[in-house]
């Protein structure tokens, strides 16, 4: 099992976002799966041209010569990719954004009617992998990520893939603190990630990443935390962190 992130923080190695990517591939990497963390901070990808000549000069294939030469044959060969993105004004930032412009040359121009008997792209390939989100926001509450949940969900619709898992983690600044205080939430947090990271491993296509407790339906809060000079009460679930797993079939996904 192949899995591949695609991380576009601009902070790189630095940032929130690989914190949670490393914490996911080390339960990954511990189930026996092959993970690659790709900071695309370090990769030239051009702006998407809008020029259509990987559909119809060179289909398949852009005429952009940069490092998507190397990026898309990774995203092929995946069984799973992560696409890891903090959240930049309510979306992905500029760096994913352009990455995924980039991908249109997998799909064919073609239309199809899909189950739903709305249009999206005819597959060019076989086999496409199946896409796990992870992000952070500054923002504390939960709402942050719905943009991030509906758009994934279309790009899965129309890409012939299915979002099979979403880590989100709202204020995320939160990683990045050294105090004694936090010190055994963020750890218990990174843990969790991880924990999802080798449930899914090898299967996370068929099972999902994290299974909640009994009678806790899927992306309720898996633990509460005030920080210091906050109110717990005040804050709500605002500071949770969530694992939500998404079930082959349930809820339309």
């Amino acid at each position: 099992m192949k899995i591949t992130a695609f991380n576009g923080s601009p902070r790189g190695e630095r940032g929130n976002t690989h914190t949670m990517v490393e914490a996911f591939f080390d339960g990954a990497r511990e189930s026996g799966a092959e993970a690659e963390n790709i900071p695309l901070v370090k990769k030239k990808i051009r702006h998407c041209l809008g020029c259509f000549e990987c559909w119809t000069l060179t289909p398949g294939k852009c005429i952009i010569r940069d490092d998507m030469d190397e990026l898309l044959p990774k995203y092929l060969a995946s069984d799973i990719v992560v696409m890891a993105t903090p959240v930049y004004v309510d979306n992905v930032t500029g760096i994913m954004k352009d990455f995924m412009d980039r991908l249109i040359p997998i799909v064919d121009p073609h239309f199809e009617k899909d189950e739903a008997g709305e249009y999206r792209h005819v597959r060019r390939y076989d086999k496409y992998p199946n896409i796990v989100v992870i992000s952070n926001s500054g923002f504390p509450e939960q709402s942050h990520f719905q943009v991030l949940h509906l758009l994934f969900q279309r790009i899965a619709r129309n890409m012939r893939s299915k979002v099979v898992a979403e880590v989100y983690r709202g204020g995320g600044e939160i990683l990045r603190e050294k105090s004694l205080f936090l010190r055994p939430f963020t750890a218990g947090y990174l843990k969790t990630v991880g924990k999802a990271g080798k449930e899914g491993g090898p299967d996370v296509g068929a099972n999902p990443c994290v299974r909640p407790p009994p009678g806790r339906p899927a992306g309720r809060p898996l633990r509460s935390w005030a920080l210091p000079g906050q109110n717990r009460r005040a804050l709500g679930p605002s500071r949770e962190g969530y694992v939500l797993h998404r079930l082959q079939g349930e809820n339309g996904s």
